[in-house]
């Protein structure tokens, strides 16, 4: 057997089929014919590997994948030649690998998924760290000094669109520093039909908001502070219809209609919220104004596969900028395919997929790659069984509040001195016990 016969990553072939991963070579022609060199099917699920066990070496992962098979481990080819293997491959193959595999998981039904027929997403973004370089640097950008230092490594920019009600990263975006979150987040509209997508203020723009809409999809996006603060109408039940604006210099080029609702968590700040769901009958506003708070499921989903997946504070492993998209792909590509294994294990005990542990299904995966334990289809099935039987480790309870400061942790490169007068910000997001609507009538 060869070792792309060999090469699998466990419970995710599942998903990460060897005839999918096939047909994504094809449609970008990847095939290596090269004499002697790495197969790219081989290097498909190498690059996986290196997602599903970030904080090892190529060398680790190689074991890892391959270390059951007799001799094989004489045969693991040296750095280098994997890295040569990553750069034939290119970033399109995992690109198209997680567009394969990404879909809707939520069944009809599933609490916290769906608002009157719509199924819940929500857009959000978050950075992973570059490894220092000057190619990196130039296409992502960084955190720089006054005096245009770097201060902190080059920074990627991944803008996911998430279902809500199972944490499954639905579509994504992936640029840098350099990129703005909205120009990065109008695209994920393509598939949104039928959706309601949930955003926070920094996606407040016309262009994003025509794009979803344009689609299909319904929003509700947090306002910032000068958003649509000039009532055109005030409606039954307080809120009101303003318009926002998009401007080419001091020239008004579009305008959309939205629906304001104005409220407070615990007596806190007022918060203002756009929805272009104008019947208050259709869309109450205390609910909608309940709902925005699922956003933060985005955020608690971003955060798996940048701490927990990725590992904290690591930095990716590439120098180059098509290796890093290679790798922001593989990881979410792995963290589909681990978000579909905790919706089947929760859906098999009929409970709520945010009771299942994702720590604990990723070392389960983990341990099933090292110990060739789905290595057929058999022991495959055998493998699911046993994780999903053992409800009582991987069970974590009913959800919990959502709470915790915010600190900027990874700041610069070591031992680079922060700009004059920087200071730490924290910030906190609670879960919302009382919600009072702030009505403007007439």
């Amino acid at each position: 057997m060869g070792l792309s016969d060999q090469v699998r990553l466990g419970a995710l072939t599942r998903w990460v089929t060897p005839e999918l991963v096939e047909e994504a070579i094809s449609a970008h022609g990847r095939r290596d014919k090269r004499p002697g060199a790495l197969p790219a099917q081989t290097m498909v699920y190498f690059v996986l590997g290196l997602a599903l066990f970030h904080q090892d070496s190529y060398d680790d992962v190689a074991e890892n994948l391959v270390g059951a098979i007799p001799g094989m481990g004489d045969a693991i080819p040296n750095r280098s030649s994997f890295t040569r293997a990553r750069q034939r491959l290119g970033p399109q193959v995992l690109e198209t690998v997680f567009r394969k595999v990404a879909g809707p998981l939520a069944p009809a039904g599933l609490a916290g998924s769906f608002f009157r027929g719509m199924r819940l997403a929500a857009v959000d973004g978050f950075y992973l760290d570059a490894p220092e370089s000057a190619e990196n640097r130039a296409a992502f950008g960084g955190q720089v000094a006054p005096d245009g230092s770097p201060l902190a490594f080059p920074q990627v920019r991944v803008v996911t669109l998430t279902e809500v009600g199972t944490h499954a990263v639905l579509d994504a975006r992936v640029g840098g520093l350099v990129d703005s979150e909205q120009d990065l987040a109008a695209p994920l509209a393509a598939d949104t039909d039928g959706m309601l997508v949930i955003m926070d203020r920094g996606f407040v723009g016309v262009n994003v908001w025509q794009e979803f809409t344009k689609a299909g999809a319904h929003v509700l996006i947090r306002a910032k502070t000068n958003n649509a603060r000039t009532p055109l109408e005030h409606l039954p039940d307080g809120t009101y219809l303003a318009k926002i604006s998009q401007w080419a210099g001091k020239r008004q080029v579009r305008t959309v209609t939205v629906r304001v609702i104005e409220y407070q968590v615990d007596s806190g700040e007022a918060i203002r919220l756009l929805t272009d769901l104008l019947d208050p009958e259709q869309a109450p506003a205390d609910e909608l104004a309940a709902l925005y708070h699922e956003r933060w499921e985005a955020e608690l989903s971003n955060r798996q596969i940048k701490t927990f997946q990725r590992g904290p504070q690591q930095v990716l492993r590439s120098a180059q900028p098509g290796l890093v998209h290679q790798e922001v792909w593989a990881h979410l590509a792995v963290h589909h395919c681990l978000s579909r294994m905790i919706v089947d294990i929760a859906g098999q005990h009929r409970i709520d997929p945010d009771r299942i542990s994702f720590v604990k299904v990723l070392k389960a995966v983990r341990r099933s790659v090292i110990q060739q334990a789905a290595s057929t289809p058999r022991r495959l099935t055998k493998f699911l069984v046993t994780l999903a039987s053992k409800l009582r480790k991987l069970d974590i309870g009913p959800r919990r509040d959502r709470e915790a400061d915010r600190l900027v942790k990874r700041f610069k490169l070591k031992y680079a001195d922060p700009p004059k007068g920087w200071t730490r910000q924290p910030t906190r997001r609670t879960q919302p016990k009382t919600i009072t609507l702030l009505p403007r009538l007439v």
